[in-house]
Protein backbone atom coordinates (compact mmCIF):
# COMPACT_ATOMS: atom_id res chain seq x y z
CA UNK A 1 0.00 0.00 0.00
CA UNK A 2 1.47 3.65 -1.03
CA UNK A 3 1.57 6.07 1.22
CA UNK A 4 -0.66 8.28 -0.32
CA UNK A 5 -3.63 5.40 -0.32
CA UNK A 6 -3.26 5.63 3.39
CA UNK A 7 -3.33 9.14 3.61
CA UNK A 8 -6.52 8.83 1.72
CA UNK A 9 -8.04 6.09 3.75
CA UNK A 10 -6.74 7.82 7.32
CA UNK A 11 -8.40 10.98 6.29
CA UNK A 12 -11.63 9.67 5.38
CA UNK A 13 -11.71 7.77 8.31
CA UNK A 14 -11.05 10.98 10.31
CA UNK A 15 -13.43 12.95 8.14
CA UNK A 16 -16.46 9.90 8.99
CA UNK A 17 -15.48 10.03 12.43
CA UNK A 18 -16.86 13.90 13.64
CA UNK A 19 -19.57 12.56 11.39
CA UNK A 20 -20.69 9.67 13.37
CA UNK A 21 -20.06 11.82 16.39
CA UNK A 22 -22.61 14.53 15.70
CA UNK A 23 -25.12 12.17 14.47
CA UNK A 24 -24.78 10.12 17.53
CA UNK A 25 -24.96 13.82 19.63
CA UNK A 26 -28.21 14.51 17.70
CA UNK A 27 -30.06 11.19 17.92
CA UNK A 28 -28.47 9.92 21.24
CA UNK A 29 -27.26 13.16 23.13
CA UNK A 30 -27.06 11.33 26.36
CA UNK A 31 -25.77 8.51 25.20
CA UNK A 32 -22.78 10.65 23.59
CA UNK A 33 -21.90 12.54 26.17
CA UNK A 34 -21.29 9.69 28.00
CA UNK A 35 -18.05 9.12 26.40
CA UNK A 36 -16.81 12.60 26.10
CA UNK A 37 -15.56 12.57 29.43
CA UNK A 38 -17.82 15.19 31.16
CA UNK A 39 -19.47 13.90 33.90
CA UNK A 40 -22.46 14.55 34.78
CA UNK A 41 -23.42 15.85 31.60
CA UNK A 42 -25.64 19.24 31.84
CA UNK A 43 -29.18 18.72 31.84
CA UNK A 44 -32.24 21.45 31.16
CA UNK A 45 -31.07 24.35 29.25
CA UNK A 46 -27.85 23.72 29.20
CA UNK A 47 -28.15 20.21 27.21
CA UNK A 48 -28.82 22.16 24.29
CA UNK A 49 -24.98 22.39 23.71
CA UNK A 50 -25.30 18.58 22.54
CA UNK A 51 -26.49 20.26 19.15
CA UNK A 52 -24.20 22.47 19.26
CA UNK A 53 -21.68 19.79 19.34
CA UNK A 54 -23.16 17.66 16.72
CA UNK A 55 -23.64 20.82 14.52
CA UNK A 56 -19.87 21.35 14.99
CA UNK A 57 -18.83 17.70 14.36
CA UNK A 58 -21.12 17.25 11.27
CA UNK A 59 -19.74 20.73 9.20
CA UNK A 60 -15.66 19.31 10.38
CA UNK A 61 -16.28 15.97 9.26
CA UNK A 62 -18.17 17.16 5.77
CA UNK A 63 -15.46 19.95 5.03
CA UNK A 64 -12.81 17.54 4.85
CA UNK A 65 -14.39 14.47 2.92
CA UNK A 66 -15.91 17.45 0.72
CA UNK A 67 -12.57 18.55 0.19
CA UNK A 68 -11.11 15.12 -0.27
CA UNK A 69 -13.61 14.05 -2.79
CA UNK A 70 -12.46 17.27 -4.86
CA UNK A 71 -9.19 16.31 -5.03
CA UNK A 72 -8.00 19.03 -2.84
CA UNK A 73 -5.19 17.32 -0.76
CA UNK A 74 -3.46 20.66 0.23
CA UNK A 75 -6.41 22.29 0.90
CA UNK A 76 -7.56 19.11 3.26
CA UNK A 77 -4.54 18.98 4.80
CA UNK A 78 -4.76 23.08 5.74
CA UNK A 79 -8.08 22.13 7.22
CA UNK A 80 -7.28 18.95 9.06
CA UNK A 81 -4.11 21.15 10.48
CA UNK A 82 -6.75 23.86 11.59
CA UNK A 83 -9.29 20.99 12.70
CA UNK A 84 -6.24 19.92 15.29
CA UNK A 85 -7.26 22.54 17.50
CA UNK A 86 -11.06 21.12 17.97
CA UNK A 87 -9.79 18.15 20.07
CA UNK A 88 -7.12 20.01 22.08
CA UNK A 89 -10.19 22.11 22.91
CA UNK A 90 -12.12 19.12 24.16
CA UNK A 91 -9.25 17.51 25.71
CA UNK A 92 -8.35 20.87 28.06
CA UNK A 93 -12.28 20.81 28.58
CA UNK A 94 -12.36 17.51 29.81
CA UNK A 95 -9.05 18.36 32.23
CA UNK A 96 -11.12 21.67 33.37
CA UNK A 97 -13.92 20.42 34.13
CA UNK A 98 -13.96 17.09 36.20
CA UNK A 99 -13.13 14.56 33.64
CA UNK A 100 -10.43 11.95 33.52
CA UNK A 101 -6.98 12.53 32.52
CA UNK A 102 -7.33 9.23 31.01
CA UNK A 103 -10.33 9.90 29.14
CA UNK A 104 -8.98 14.10 28.15
CA UNK A 105 -5.57 12.30 26.87
CA UNK A 106 -6.61 9.13 25.85
CA UNK A 107 -9.24 9.90 23.62
CA UNK A 108 -9.28 13.48 22.74
CA UNK A 109 -5.32 13.83 23.18
CA UNK A 110 -4.74 11.29 20.93
CA UNK A 111 -7.06 12.18 18.31
CA UNK A 112 -5.51 15.85 17.96
CA UNK A 113 -1.94 13.76 17.68
CA UNK A 114 -3.69 11.64 14.55
CA UNK A 115 -4.78 14.37 12.84
CA UNK A 116 -1.62 16.09 12.94
CA UNK A 117 0.21 13.51 11.63
CA UNK A 118 -2.64 12.90 8.48
CA UNK A 119 -2.55 16.84 7.96
CA UNK A 120 1.30 16.75 8.14
CA UNK A 121 0.89 14.24 5.72
CA UNK A 122 -1.26 15.62 3.21
CA UNK A 123 0.53 18.89 3.20
CA UNK A 124 3.57 16.96 2.24
CA UNK A 125 2.40 15.16 -0.55
CA UNK A 126 3.08 16.35 -4.15
CA UNK A 127 1.35 16.47 -7.25
CA UNK A 128 0.68 12.99 -8.77
CA UNK A 129 1.90 14.49 -11.96
CA UNK A 130 4.84 17.71 -12.09
CA UNK A 131 4.35 19.50 -15.01
CA UNK A 132 7.17 20.96 -16.88
CA UNK A 133 6.98 24.40 -17.28
CA UNK A 134 9.29 24.61 -20.11
CA UNK A 135 7.32 22.25 -22.20
CA UNK A 136 3.84 23.16 -21.65
CA UNK A 137 3.78 26.04 -24.23
CA UNK A 138 5.31 23.79 -26.54
CA UNK A 139 2.75 20.70 -26.17
CA UNK A 140 -0.29 23.88 -26.60
CA UNK A 141 1.52 25.21 -29.47
CA UNK A 142 1.59 21.57 -30.60
CA UNK A 143 -2.50 20.68 -29.79
CA UNK A 144 -3.59 24.15 -31.59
Amino acid sequence: MTLRRLTTILTVVLGLAPITFGLNFLLDPQGAASGFGIDPWPTGNEAGYFAVKAGRDLALGLNILVLLALGQRRATGIVMALVTLVPIVDMVTVLTHGGSAATALGIHGLTAVIVAIVAALLLRERPLVEVDRAVLPKAEAAIN
